[in-house]
């Protein structure tokens, strides 16, 4: 061997090994405390349930398609019935408010609050205390007893009418809310439900009717949480 020559040397391979990240879980379970507060009526509040024969009477059109007569034959009103139509029973027969109304009152009042309206929607929500005996829809029971209250109002063809609703003058209802303590605390919850008491309100004539500004029915207040 020629003693310029380069001594060649054997080349060692390493193998390049990687280490797996190990993946943490960042999602916690939901930490859904439940809170109950009283609240008092301080204005009157009116509710109008689409009751089942209203809702038998549409079916029955509605299947009969084009045989149905195109003359509708006015029939009498019977006011009583309208009334008790009008009013939500239990599956237990006491009477209730829909569960929905508080919640949706809750979220409304986001509006004047830093809250976002969509996480509100996954962060709060009305334990029922029974459900509606016709439709199934979660009610809270309301401690008062209503009248019949005969009263003037615009249906959604723009035409008036005449009908009969139960009215509570003085009532009364305790409330339990889940929450997630985790987007909001006790206190968010304790003032965003008297915002919606105050500035928003539930049933007939609240002041953020949609299609009006309201008869001034249907506002609470907190008595204790």
């Amino acid at each position: 061997m020629d003693a310029s020559s380069p001594i060649k040397t054997a080349k060692t391979k390493t193998k390049k090994t990687t280490d797996k990240a190990v993946i943490k879980s960042t999602i916690t379970p939901p930490n859904l405390p439940i809170l109950e507060i009283q609240i008092t009526g301080d204005a009157p509040y009116c509710q109008h349930k689409f009751g089942e024969k209203m809702r038998r009477k549409m079916m029955d059109t509605q299947e009969a398609g084009s045989t149905a007569k195109s003359k509708r034959v006015r029939e009498p009103k019977d006011f009583d019935d309208v009334y008790e139509q009008a009013i939500h029973y239990s599956s237990e027969g006491w009477i209730g408010i829909p569960a929905a109304a508080f919640r949706s009152a809750m979220i409304d009042a986001c509006r004047l609050t830093q809250m976002v309206m969509t996480k509100a929607k996954l962060a709060v929500f009305i334990v029922p205390d029974g459900i509606d005996a016709d439709d199934g829809q979660p009610l809270v029971r309301i401690i008062g007893e209503p009248e019949q209250h005969i009263g003037y109002v615009r249906l959604s063809n723009g035409s008036a009418d005449i009908t009969a609703r139960p009215l509570w003058r003085e009532w009364a209802v305790t409330l339990h809310i889940k929450y997630d303590a985790d987007q909001f605390t006790s206190d968010d919850v304790i003032n965003l439900l008297l915002r919606a008491g105050q500035q928003v309100g539930i049933g007939e004539g609240r002041p953020n009717s949609r299609k009006s500004h309201g008869m001034g029915w249907g506002t609470f207040t907190l008595d204790s949480a």
